[in-house]
């Protein structure tokens, strides 16, 4: 009997399980919550953009949390033992860069870079970089528009070159004391397998892939010339960073004897190639051709695949058309909503000054309503626009306010806004040829709030599932351990196999309601209206809005 750890790496903790390979339970789990900043995010009160976190938060969780699910296993299997353990998978946020030395430490970590915001991680949700993606996406649509195309046609400020360009432009010193930047997805293998050189650090082509601009069809990242375009710096740092980048069925390296005597582990099995949480969650939740997966979390990101044998065309709007990315021998196609969970969160803990029995309140008065009875109707832009429009100078706006409107009916308004911004993807890639036969919705959101999965089922007029794991990230990670493992060892040879025996769907299926579906295809227009006109698509004539939300409380409430 074979077992394998899955480690994902969130916004906000680590978490690492252990599974047995030969059907998916989840033996032992345990959670880190990192310590440093506003949990665990480093701000600044002086820029709502800037998003960072501290690298020696992360060595310390994957040291705890890995610890604390193999001690759970020990206790709750008998027919576990570490000595079982073939391999180990990890997935993290993206992108989240990270400036190191020539040794591959983290910069942060460094005494004279103490408390040097530059020279911490750079978290995915970090938008300092807006005016130098603004700057790549033109410069690319001008010299290398094959760059873009592939993603969207818009490079992001959430991405590698914008952030890594900022530093440059802001914190000269710190880029200077960089060596290299290295992928959190990909720094952390790296520091399980022991590798001190940042150039010999196998990286993933979901991070390399999605976010850093590379393709085997232009032989790897960006050309030197048009790096010097940006900034001959950047032409220079490309020396220092990768030739090659690979999928999830290739090893990232072993576990080193260090990591293996902290841990209790044999050295030597294999750790896989990192990814984004996000892509690692789709493979825990059954992706396949024509499933399309969403990861609800602090963001959403919804993950396809479709066969590389297949011609797919460039979707405007989306984070990336990668092959390679989710599973060997497919396009793995990514995009995503930039705040979901974060909505929710900010309104209950900053609007409301409320906590998680606030959230439990306001979801049972919320289920008391019915769609349109609230007269409200709100954007889901808190954190900028990720999927279709690519905007991070785009905000939240909530319309139909009264001086009756509850706390109740904000929150499911938000939850609503959040539906409609999903369903405007889906609408997006169903537009350009990639079909969607099933949805699958993973995390702990899509786990414990059915109201909001009925709304997205009527919103969407699609049945929604939902994973059999609430740790599907980190059981994607297990999975990919597995396959790296190879059937020799207990594991598998290929992801259909693994996948088969290892994952579940839960007993819930959320099917649309066709009278709410009514309502809300009128709310979805009126959404459409305020969407294409504040995000600069058309111009709209909005007088109708606010007079027509009134009518659907009215009908509503009659």
């Amino acid at each position: 009997m074979a077992y394998t750890i899955g480690v994902d790496f969130g916004t906000n903790s680590v978490r690492s399980i252990v599974v047995r390979c030969s059907d998916g339970s989840e033996v032992g789990t345990s959670v880190f919550n990192y310590p440093s900043g506003e949990m665990g995010i480093l701000l600044d009160p002086k820029d709502h953009n800037l998003a960072r976190q501290h690298p020696g938060d992360y060595l310390l969780g994957l040291e705890t949390s890995l610890r604390g699910a193999l001690a759970q296993a020990k206790d709750g299997d008998s027919d576990f033992s570490p000595e079982k353990v073939i391999g180990i998978g990890v997935d993290t946020t993206g992108s989240s860069p990270i400036p190191v030395d020539e040794q591959n430490r983290a910069l942060a970590m460094k005494p004279e870079w103490k408390g040097n915001l530059s020279a911490e991680c750079w978290l995915w949700k970090d938008h300092t970089s807006i005016e130098e993606a603004r700057q790549i996406t033109a410069l690319a649509a001008q010299h290398r528009p094959q760059y873009i195309a592939k993603c969207g046609n818009t490079y992001s400020s959430e991405w590698f070159w914008a952030k890594l360009w900022h530093c440059l432009n802001v914190e000269p010193d710190v880029f200077e004391a960089a060596y290299s930047w290295v992928e959190f997805c990909d720094w952390t293998p790296a520091v399980l397998s022991g590798v001190s050189d940042p150039k010999k650090v196998k990286r993933g082509v979901c991070a390399a892939g999605h976010k850093a601009l590379y393709a085997e069809d232009w032989n790897g990242l960006p050309d030197k010339e048009f790096l010097s375009m940006l900034d001959p710096k950047l032409a220079d740092l490309r020396d220092r960073l990768y030739d090659k980048a690979y999928d999830a069925s290739e090893v990232a390296g072993s576990l080193s004897d260090a990591w293996a005597s902290t841990l209790g582990l044999q050295s030597g099995i294999p750790i896989s190639i990192g990814a984004f949480d996000v892509h690692f969650g789709a493979i825990g939740s059954g992706v396949d051709e024509g499933t399309l997966v969403k990861v609800i979390g602090t963001s959403t990101c919804d993950c396809a695949v479709v066969s590389a044998s297949k011609k797919i065309k460039d979707i405007p709007g989306i984070c990336g058309i990668v092959e390679g990315a989710i599973l060997p021998g497919f396009y793995g196609i990514e995009a995503g909503q930039s705040a979901v969970g974060d909505i929710f969160a900010w309104f209950v803990n900053k609007i409301c000054k409320g906590n998680e029995e606030t959230h439990q309140q306001l979801t049972k008065e919320a289920e008391g309503l019915k769609p349109g009875e609230s007269g409200l109707l709100a954007l889901d832009w808190n954190n900028g626009n990720r999927t279709v429009l690519v905007d991070p100078l785009l905000s939240g706006l909530l319309l139909g306010q009264s001086l009756h409107t509850s706390q109740a009916e904000i929150y499911r308004t938000l939850i609503e806004a959040t539906a409609f911004g999903a369903r405007a993807i889906l609408e997006r890639m169903d537009e350009y040829g990639v079909e969607i036969q099933r949805i699958v919705c993973a995390g702990g959101i899509a786990q414990k709030n059915p109201m909001m999965m009925q709304i997205y089922a009527d919103v969407t007029g699609r049945e929604m599932l939902i994973s059999g794991s609430d740790q599907a990230c980190a059981l994607g990670s297990a999975i990919v351990a597995a396959v790296v493992a190879g059937s020799a060892k207990g594991g598998y040879d290929d992801f259909v196999s693994a996948q088969k025996a290892m994952t579940t769907l839960d007993e819930s299926v959320y099917k649309p309601d066709p009278e709410s579906q009514v309502v809300y295809g009128e709310l979805y227009r009126l959404y459409k209206k305020i969407h294409d006109a504040f995000g600069g698509v058309s111009v709209e004539d909005l007088t109708e809005v606010m007079k027509r939300l009134l009518e659907l409380k009215k009908e509503a409430r009659q």
